[in-house]
């Protein structure tokens, strides 16, 4: 299978490097056009004018774009070079609504799509070893498994369209409790004068343990945020997370609770830093 990838951001450009690894990219767009002739230039591979124009060289499409919005402007974008038997695979983060709404789009034209958001940061878009969670047709993510597998290495196909954009909404939901506990705790530990170094080991041997600690806590060290999941992208898909639990009639404390401080980071300038910038505000607990 040919593959083409549209959008060239933190995630997309080496996680079209992986498919180039894997031999099947052929072309690539990103609306920042220097970008994607960059990467082509240095991959061997194509970069379309527009995403019709790649749609019409390619068997797969992968997007990866920041927002509702953008994935429902590729999807139209793409039609024009579309033909039937053609996948079209949606990495990006956005609700589960739009996500069918882009399949429903598609059906008509004998196209498939599948939503298939990932967790992993940008380590794991670096190392193929994303988590992919995927909503659509079954034999379909049976189809693309070839794809998948030259992205990640834990792939769950969750149920129809939208099942993907929820099992990413949980994630959303995890992560944002997470850091708060972690830059809580990193916070405490700093004002107890503890070597934070040595914390971040011990405790990522424990009980404690998880991803953030171990990849986002020595940020937090060494006061130094580089974005890999920044705070305004997590903000975007918090707020996701909030209006699906509202079309419930639920309010979720941990959503409510982060959204307050990103909006603090984003209003402080901070808002494309990484998320574990929330130790910022943790560390100005312990601050007289």
């Amino acid at each position: 299978m040919h593959t083409g990838f549209i959008g060239l951001g933190a995630m997309g450009a080496p996680m079209a490097r992986n498919l180039h690894r894997a031999g099947t990219l052929k072309a690539v767009w990103n609306r920042n056009a220097a970008k994607a002739r960059e990467l082509a230039h240095e991959l061997g591979c194509v970069a379309a004018e527009s995403p019709a124009a790649l749609a019409r060289e390619v068997d797969v499409i992968l997007i990866c774009v920041s927002a509702d919005a953008d994935v429902l402007e590729m999807i139209e974008a793409l039609v024009p070079g579309l033909r039937r038997g053609q996948v079209v695979l949606d990495f990006s983060t956005v609700s589960a609504d739009t996500a069918r709404r882009a399949a429903a789009r598609l059906a008509p034209l004998g196209v498939e799509f599948m939503d298939t958001p990932v967790s992993g940061g940008v380590e794991g878009a670096r190392n193929a070893t994303l988590a992919i969670m995927a909503g659509g047709d079954a034999a379909t993510f049976a189809t693309v498994q070839p794809v998948l597998q030259s992205l990640g290495r834990t792939l769950t196909h969750f149920g129809p369209h939208g099942s993907g954009q929820a099992a990413k909404a949980t994630n959303q939901i995890m992560v944002a409790g997470v850091a708060r506990a972690v830059a809580e705790a990193m916070a405490f530990a700093q004002s107890q004068a503890l070597p934070l170094d040595q914390v971040i080991a011990t405790l990522g041997g424990g009980a404690a343990a998880s991803w953030f600690l171990t990849n986002r806590a020595p940020f937090m060290q060494r006061r130094s945020f580089p974005p890999g999941f920044r705070v305004r992208l997590h903000s975007k898909d918090l707020l996701i997370c909030r209006a699906m639990a509202a079309a419930r009639g639920v309010t979720l404390p941990v959503v409510e609770a982060s959204l307050a401080d990103y909006d603090r980071l984003i209003e402080g300038g901070w808002g494309d830093e990484d998320i574990s910038a929330i130790f910022r505000l943790k560390a100005q607990l312990f601050e007289p």
